[in-house]
Order: structure tokens, then C-alpha cells, then sequence
């Protein structure tokens, strides 16, 4: 394997527990809340504290390599926030990361430089949807996932599309909490969307909404997962069939956290050749010669 991934290109991914078998699916919506989106129910999971207490800190590291960051505006009269690895040629491609669970970290940074160093002439945006806050304890975690709003989410991601203009090609890859927000991410990108890679993350379950998206969608599950199930997956591909839109799910015999190398449930081989998957559909799109 690469030494670039011993450190975390592919530590990415949660732990659950096993009172998570008390939800039907990820897309669940909570009680008293009838109205909540599908990401926004997903959020609000990191209230629970059973949830909070099957995930594991992930190991210290800290990154040292190219990449700044960023502030753009956002449509909500704000800023956002993001980490960018420029490509060495001028480039109209952006691929956008979307981080997980612990928020837009050191290993995040790891995941995007590796992404740019494996695709020349593709910007790589890490975009941070917790506004600026790190967790370091699942406690903090779950906080921050639990407050992150559909309404500034979108807004972020809508801001990050603009500053890499109205030329621009996205694609977006994801994990968990981020997979989910990939998949958004695709679906607000709209004719400028030419990929999108989620990570066991939350389907969207709107066929209308389905039906406008621009590309296809690669989707990485494990077959053990108790949140994102595979009864979660294959109502994924009914979904996308439905909406006239093309899905690739790949499963693999793994728990939640199999690409996660911070986390005992960490399968080092399922890990590397999901990421040769994600890596093959990316540069096809984006039209990247290996």
C-alpha cells in the first residue's frame, strides 16, 4: 500500500454500536420531528449517547504539506470555510471532500492531499461544514454533528460551488455524515456535477430530487453495518432506478468502519481496494490519466 494511506487516506468512517439495531434505518426520522430532511435525522443522532459512546477518538496526527486554508462567501450572507490543495496547472476540476464525524481535521487535510497527489490537474476543496470546530472527544462530536443545519450546510457547499466558478466540474466524496452531504453535494451541483463517491452515507430517499442529478453515484457500503444497513443500500439502488439514474453500490464484508485505520473494526485490505474503486471512478470523470 501506499506509505500516503498509513496515516489515514483511508481512516475514514464511524463505529456504531449495537443499540443502533434500534433504528429502522439512518434515514429514520426522529420522533417530534416529522419534518426533519434525511440529513438533518441523521445529525441528530449524535445526541444519542450510545451512539456517542461507540466511536472511538482517532489516533494524534497532525498533517505537514501543501494545502491552505480557505473563506468564501456563503449565500446566507456569511462565510465558509474550507482546505484547498490548488492544482499545479490553472484547472476548471474541483473535487470537493466532505469530512465526517470528528469535523474538518488533520486527517481530512491527509485524505484531500492525498486525492490531489493521486489526480494532477484537479483542485481538491475539503470543505467544512462544522463551521470551524475539531472534536476530540465523541462527546464533542455528536455535539457538533447534532447542531449542523440543512439550511447552512447547503449554503456552505453552494458557497464553495461559487468559488470555483460557473466553469467549473465537481465532484465530491464522502464518509458517514460526510457521504451523505456528497451525495447533496451532487445534487446541488446540478449540470456541473460530474461525480460523486459516498461512503456508506445517507441516500437520499426523494425520487424527484434523484431525477436531477447529473451523473451517476458510486456507493461504498459494509454488509455488517447497523445504521447504514444493507436494506438501506439496496432501497438506494430501487430509488435511483426508479429516478432513471445509474447506481454503482459495492459491499464489502465489514462493519461500519472498515476504511477507518484509527479504529479496531479497520479492514486493511477492503479499505485499499475501496479506495482504488473511488480513485478509478474519479479520474474517469474528471478525465485524469493515472
Amino acid at each position: 500500500m501506499k506509505k500516503l494511506l498509513t496515516f489515514g487516506a483511508l481512516f475514514l468512517g464511524l463505529t456504531y454500536s449495537a443499540a443502533a439495531q434500534k433504528m429502522a434505518s439512518c434515514c429514520a426520522k426522529p420522533a417530534g420531528n416529522s419534518g426533519a430532511t434525511a440529513t438533518e435525522a441523521f445529525a441528530m443522532l449524535g445526541t444519542d449517547k450510545d451512539f456517542s459512546r461507540g466511536h472511538d477518538a482517532p489516533l494524534p496526527y497532525g498533517y505537514q504539506g501543501e494545502g491552505a486554508m480557505v473563506e468564501f462567501k456563503t449565500p446566507d450572507g456569511s462565510t465558509g470555510k474550507g482546505f484547498e490543495i490548488k492544482s499545479a496547472t490553472p484547472s476548471n476540476k474541483y473535487l470537493f471532500v466532505i469530512h465526517e464525524y470528528w469535523g474538518l481535521n488533520d486527517y481530512i487535510k491527509k485524505e484531500a492531499a492525498t486525492f490531489a497527489a493521486e489526480m494532477p490537474g484537479v483542485n481538491v476543496i475539503a470543505v467544512d461544514l462544522y463551521d470551524g470546530k475539531i472534536a476530540t472527544t465523541a462527546e464533542d462530536a455528536g455535539k457538533y454533528m447534532s447542531e449542523v443545519k440543512t439550511e447552512r450546510a447547503v449554503a456552505i457547499l453552494k458557497g464553495a460551488q461559487a468559488y470555483a466558478g460557473p466553469k467549473a466540474q465537481f465532484a465530491s466524496v464522502g464518509w458517514c455524515f460526510g457521504g451523505g452531504w456528497s451525495l447533496q453535494e451532487a445534487l446541488l451541483g446540478g449540470k456541473q456535477t460530474v461525480g460523486c463517491v459516498m461512503y456508506y452515507g445517507m441516500p437520499e430517499k426523494d425520487v424527484a430530487k434523484l431525477k436531477t442529478l447529473n451523473t451517476d453515484v458510486l456507493g461504498i457500503f459494509a454488509a455488517q453495518d447497523k445504521w447504514i444497513t444493507p436494506e438501506v443500500a439496496a432501497q438506494f439502488k430501487k430509488d435511483m432506478a426508479a429516478a432513471g439514474k445509474k447506481v454503482t453500490v459495492e459491499s464489502y464484508d465489514a462493519d461500519h468502519a472498515f476504511a477507518n485505520p484509527s479504529n479496531p473494526k479497520f479492514n486493511q485490505e477492503f479499505a485499499a481496494k475501496a479506495h482504488g474503486q473511488a480513485l478509478t471512478y474519479l479520474r474517469t470523470k474528471f478525465k485524469v490519466k493515472a
